[in-house]
């Protein structure tokens, strides 16, 4: 086992960053024949050793990828790790008979498990879930020139360059001008800035006790009043409301004009004389 190889089995990304760093980039790069002769190792005899050691040459490779998403806001060190389980699954899968180097094979999973972190952990709600939202949210802050909104020209133009709809452009856009904000206000907020944690204007009422009885109260008078009223209209009124108004197969004019044998205009002018009637009994 070489001992170049030791300090860095010995530590971890986020326990030390700089000196992580600074231990892999001391890995040497291997050669293209040394690298052959691993992989062919590991492809053919499943030799481990060999797999350690093209991960560990690699791994310098890794650090510099997760440098160029430092942009989100996240950790390094998170990234590197990910980007890690990501060159580790691309050495597994490396195949020395297509004529590629590992490095360039190797892009690929890197990126993806980095992308994957990045999506997981940016925002607490997800901003992109299908595949024309994960190919804009990783694309569209590098195609706008400024921090201004996009024009619809700039918007198509970047729709057709990234092959989706514009309207997934101009959505995601908004996801990504958009921010997290805390529930509950911050410990050090004065009166003046509280207002903005939803804690202040997103309280749930309808567990109150107070609230539940006094709603319960205001339903039970009010199918009273309505019961009351109702009883004080004549017998036909009263059914033309029920068909009219409390069936769930509601009866038509022209169906109550044949059934009383009137005309529709005086089954309409029934219906509005009781309701008058209902409203004045219930306001009283």
């Amino acid at each position: 086992m070489s001992k170049s190889l030791q300090p860095v089995d010995q530590m971890v990304p986020g326990a030390n960053l700089p000196a992580y760093v600074q231990a892999v980039g001391s890995i040497p790069i291997l050669s293209v024949e040394r690298e052959r002769e691993l992989a062919e190792d590991l492809y053919f005899n499943d030799n481990l050793q060999a797999a350690r050691e093209l991960v560990m040459s690699h791994l310098r490779f890794v650090v510099h990828i997760a440098r160029s998403y430092s942009g989100y806001g996240l950790a390094e060190a998170d990234l590197i790790q990910e980007g890690n389980v990501g060159l580790m699954k691309a050495v597994k899968r490396y195949n020395p008979e297509k004529g590629v180097r590992l490095v360039s094979f190797a892009v690929h999973w890197i990126k993806a498990e980095m992308h994957e972190y990045i999506l997981r952990n940016w925002r607490i709600v997800k901003v992109a879930t299908t595949k024309a939202q994960r190919k804009l949210f990783f694309n569209l802050r590098g195609a706008k020139k400024t921090l201004a909104w996009l024009s619809a020209e700039e918007a198509q133009a970047v729709a057709d360059d990234l092959g989706v709809d514009v309207k997934e452009v101009q959505r995601m856009e908004g996801r990504l001008s958009s921010r997290d904000l805390a529930y509950d206000m911050p410990s050090d907020a004065d009166d003046d800035d509280a207002w903005q944690a939803p804690q202040a204007f997103l309280q749930d009422h309808s567990a109150d006790p107070a609230q539940m009885v006094e709603s319960s109260d205001w339903q039970q008078n009010s199918e009273a009043q309505l019961h009351e009223a109702l009883a004080g209209l004549d017998e036909r009124s009263r059914d033309i409301l029920a068909q009219r108004w409390l069936s769930e197969e509601k009866s038509t004019l022209h169906q109550l004009a044949a059934q009383y044998e009137v005309s529709a205009e005086r089954i309409r002018q029934l219906e509005q004389n009781a309701m008058k009637k209902l409203r004045t009994a219930i306001a009283a």
